[in-house]
């Protein structure tokens, strides 16, 4: 098993950038959700701190073990691709459910309906 020792000075240096920088990104996500106010404001932050973070996190663990083991290694390709998919589409399932709530409930806090979440029924128009 090769160690870290053996990786070279560039890779190294690009691996750190990278952690340090999706290391960041996941800290100001969990600070936006710490410091924002409503449900609302708060379901933006750690989504995209914790989508764009685990990226650059997964691209340095994709570099450092590729250049240890001399060969492409793809497991987070996948880990990337199912955080990609399953992170935005929790989210919009999350701000669905927690507006159909407060609309029902009557919250005066509630964003204003638009009329974009749902289709337009031709039926009603006639």
């Amino acid at each position: 098993m090769m160690q870290a020792p053996d990786l070279p000075l560039w890779a190294a240096l690009i691996t750190a950038l990278l952690l340090l920088t999706g290391s960041l990104l996941t800290l100001t996500g969990a600070l936006g959700l710490l410091r924002l106010r409503s449900f609302y404001q708060r379901v933006h932050a750690p989504t995209l701190g914790a989508t764009l973070g685990a990226g650059c996190i997964l691209i340095a663990s994709m570099l450092c073990f590729s250049v240890l083991e001399t060969r492409a290694v793809l497991h987070e390709v996948l880990i990337a691709l199912f955080l990609t998919v399953t992170t935005p589409v929790t989210l919009m399932l999350l701000a669905r459910a927690a507006l159909y709530r407060d609309r029902v409930e009557g919250n005066p806090e509630t964003p204003p309906d638009t009329g974009q979440e749902r289709p337009a029924n031709p039926a009603e128009k006639a």
